[in-house]
């Protein structure tokens, strides 16, 4: 199948990857040329705009990083809309709020145009290796004509429901996840101050109820220092907003939500947004005085 795909950067760059290595024709576009030309060497297409992704192409994929960008990639002037052939699909992987993707989809629906939310969630090593959990909104038919294209990208496939529900399930997901980075760094500073080794610390809770998924990357991110980005905690500042506005539109009290907002802007505020996400334990950290590091 021909695929245009918009947005090759660290979750992209993989999922495009992964399509052509099933034996697809992808044509690429984004603004870093040298990710560009790495794919076109692996037998992708360029594209040198988003609007040359249509081409000739039945499904276009986007992966952004923000609502606003997803936005203006489809809708200003000479983007996706510009040049989009009727019946084509469009998929958009990013996590972007269920406010712009109606907004957006409702523009393509104008040139019979199609639209799905599929945001993804599992990091750089799942798009990597293919085994992303993805959420799916929007027509149902239209999920189940390209459910086989979305195979190739995760292992865990959902269609949630109408269109913005994948992006719900998303900001709701993410939302969690980010929260729980704020209570492992204080909860593990709180256990080290008071004298226990953090891997005793990390054993005893992998094996009682205080257990969580996202802990299990602290051997290879945090005990050993390295904060080199994956999913970026710029982005879970962006997704927890993402969540905490909806729930000011939607009349859902946020109070946990709103503190924990704060926290990643602290984060931000000292310049962490370019590092994984878990690098909001680095404000716990400086706050009580120890590291949440491994020691012998």
């Amino acid at each position: 199948m021909n695929i245009g795909f918009v947005g090759v950067g660290f979750m992209g760059k993989h999922m495009a990857i992964n399509l052509i290595n099933a034996g697809h024709s992808i044509k690429v576009f984004d603004i870093n040329s040298s990710i560009v030309d790495e794919l076109c060497e692996l037998g992708a297409s360029k594209a040198n705009s988003p609007q040359e992704v249509c081409l000739e192409t039945k499904l276009v994929f986007t992966s952004l990083p923000t609502p606003q960008i997803v936005e203006e990639v489809f809708m200003s002037e000479g983007g996706i809309f510009s040049q989009a052939s009727p019946g084509t699909t469009m998929i958009d992987l990013s996590t972007t709020d269920p406010e712009t993707i109606k907004r957006i989809a409702s523009q393509g629906s104008k040139i019979n145009v199609h639209f799905l939310d599929a945001p993804v969630s599992g990091g750089t090593s799942g798009a990597e290796n293919a085994t992303l959990s993805i959420m799916v909104g929007g027509d149902k038919e239209k999920f189940e004509e390209f459910e086989p294209i979305l195979n190739i990208l995760g292992d865990k496939i959902m269609y949630c429901g109408e269109l913005g529900s994948g992006a719900t399930c998303k900001i709701v997901n993410n939302l969690i996840g980010m929260s729980v980075g704020v209570l492992l760094s204080e909860a593990f500073t709180l256990g080290i101050k008071s004298g226990v080794n953090p891997s005793i610390l990390y054993e005893a809770i992998s094996k009682s109820s205080g257990n969580t998924g996202q802990m299990h990357s602290f051997p290879n991110s945090v005990f050993i220092n390295n904060f080199d980005p994956g999913f970026k905690l710029e982005l879970g500042a962006k997704d927890v907003g993402l969540a905490t506005e909806m729930g000011r539109k939607t009349g859902v009290p946020m109070e946990v939500s709103n503190l924990i907002h704060q926290k990643y802007i602290e984060a931000m505020n000292k310049s962490l947004g370019k590092e994984v996400s878990l690098a909001i334990v680095k404000l716990q950290e400086e706050k009580s005085g120890v590291k949440i590091r491994y020691k012998q």
